[in-house]
């Protein structure tokens, strides 16, 4: 977006929004973008206090809960913040170009929604994708997870890694989502797709400082 209407993350923003037509899932929701009307920026004072308020009442204290919750109320969207962050797989996708499936799905998932976004340029698609493995230990033992990332701000990693660094990406890569976040308040926003609405994807990582007098989130291995 451009202009008046861009926005920050972490902004308020007002704007006209409308169930979206053929998506069940109940937070699903188009936005109009010519409409958003900018507020303010919520800070990060305080360990991000302001802004983990807002994070805190949809935050579930396990995978199992999310998915029981689902299965329950049909919500896809919440919180986790898992015990432990096992590593990250990175795995070579088998079509390394968008296939003509791929852009009709995208199309259809609303990403380009004016003729003026389709005559963009194109999104370039990553050739990897990526599954971070974490665990939560419970009180009836540690329950293991994986699940693919999708949050933009990976792929925006990826391809600074890959411009910065070339063959080598790799490394400083890995090292930003194994170690840096580790060493965070490592929280995961989970959502699902439309047509899939059981399979959980991380769309989002969240990553406060983590406060002194919490233990600091492990890497095994």
């Amino acid at each position: 977006m451009s202009g008046e209407f861009r926005f920050h993350k972490w902004q308020w923003i007002e704007a006209e929004v409308f169930k979206a037509p053929n998506d069940h899932r109940p937070e699903s929701h188009k936005i109009d973008p010519d409409t958003i009307k900018r507020g303010s920026v919520i800070p990060t004072r305080g360990d991000w206090q302001e802004r983990l308020e807002w994070i805190q009442p949809h935050l579930l204290p396990s995978f199992e809960d999310l998915e029981n919750r689902r299965q329950s109320t049909g919500e896809t969207l919440g919180f986790l913040r898992p015990s432990v962050l096992l590593g990250l797989d990175i795995t070579p996708v088998k079509e390394p170009e968008w296939t003509t499936k791929e852009l009709t799905a995208l199309q259809q998932e609303g990403l380009f929604d004016s003729e003026e976004q389709k005559q963009r340029a194109q999104l370039r698609k990553i050739p990897f994708e990526f599954h971070y493995r974490y665990a939560f230990d419970l009180a009836n033992g540690r329950n293991e997870h994986r699940h693919l990332l999708t949050d933009w701000e990976v792929g925006g990693l990826y391809w600074n890694c890959v411009k910065t660094h070339g063959s080598h990406w790799e490394a400083p890569f890995r090292r930003k989502l194994e170690e840096e976040l580790a060493a965070k308040d490592l929280l995961f926003a989970l959502g699902t797709m439309h047509r899939f609405p059981g399979q959980w994807l991380i769309i989002g990582l969240i990553y406060p400082p983590k406060p002194q007098d919490n233990p600091q989130l492990s890497l095994d291995w």
